[in-house]
């Protein structure tokens, strides 16, 4: 069997890591590379990395994803998500090459009520998600095979995350306040990671493999005061750290970037063409406390 080789971007983050942790399918070759190895404010440097080897699939997961330090550093932000993914898209259209982009929730207005489906009209409310739609709209007019995943609320083992904030501030305190008037999807890193491999294989080995616009969370709906309640209380029934929860509207904690009310994501497109079928972020949720502190006792 000759090795088919996948381009990585964004391998020291969330997904970046989970994306090598896969168990790939034989003959499959990772390169993971991340801003060290590629500057992507670098649009010629992009382009000539697409062209170093006839890539069977590129999966560019790297962005700028620091959401309020976003709206001062609007260059950098433009350049990374909406500047990198357009040289990612002509380059890889130019060599016929299937690129996977990774977006966010953050392109709708939020004020919807039930699950964004792929269709809806979109309207970022801040800087982030204006240039993740950037990236969309280049990587969709370039004129290559594609498929574009939004995601939300990423949270895994690795790197800084709502998970780990929770238990490391949970650890200090005994009361925490947190938001309770935004709902959405929590999506584990290794259960994205493993929709995106299954995309990429699939625009690798089958031209028909449908291209287009797709979502992926974890399944199931909850507040973020819900999430941190059911991080303590699966974290408490490991030893780990436990805190008491007090929900706050989010008036009550401003940011400078506007969040989406609601980021709920609907999985109709991904089940219907691809056939995944995600499970609930509780579940997620457990896999990622086992590898933080262990199996329940």
């Amino acid at each position: 069997m000759s090795e088919r080789h996948i381009l990585v971007t964004g391998t020291s983050g969330q997904l970046g890591t989970e994306l090598r942790r896969c168990a790939w399918p034989k003959g499959w070759v990772v390169t993971a590379i991340d801003q060290a190895d590629l500057d992507l404010a670098d649009t010629a440097a992009i382009a000539a990395k697409v062209a170093e080897r006839p890539w069977a699939v590129i999966i560019n997961g790297a962005a700028y994803t620091a959401v309020d330090k976003a709206e001062s550093d609007v260059v950098t932000t433009w350049a990374v998500n909406a500047m990198a993914p357009a040289a990612f898209a002509a380059a890889c259209a130019k060599a016929d090459i299937p690129l996977v982009q990774v977006s966010t929730d953050y392109v709708f207005a939020g004020d919807k009520q039930g699950a964004w489906e792929v269709t809806d009209p979109v309207a970022p409310l801040g800087v982030y998600g204006a240039s993740k739609l950037g990236g969309e709209l280049a990587v969709r007019t370039a004129g290559g095979r594609y498929a574009i995943v939004r995601t939300a609320w990423v949270v895994s083992a690795h790197g800084g995350n709502f998970v780990k904030t929770m238990l490391r501030v949970g650890a200090e305190r005994d009361t925490l306040r947190v938001v309770n008037d935004q709902r959405g999807s929590p999506t584990g890193a290794a259960d994205l990671a493993q929709a995106l491999m299954t995309i990429a294989v699939r625009l690798a080995e089958d031209e028909g493999a449908q291209t287009g616009t797709f979502h992926f969370s974890n399944a199931g709906a909850v507040s973020w005061a819900g999430f941190a309640t059911e991080i303590f209380r699966q974290s408490a029934a490991r030893g780990g750290p436990s805190a008491t929860v007090e929900p706050i509207a989010t008036t009550d904690y401003p940011t400078p970037a506007k969040r989406p009310a609601n980021s709920l994501l609907s999985h109709d497109a991904i089940r219907a063409a691809y056939g995944i079928a995600p499970r609930p972020w509780q579940d997620a949720l457990a896999d990622i406390l086992d590898e933080l502190i262990g199996n329940p006792k």
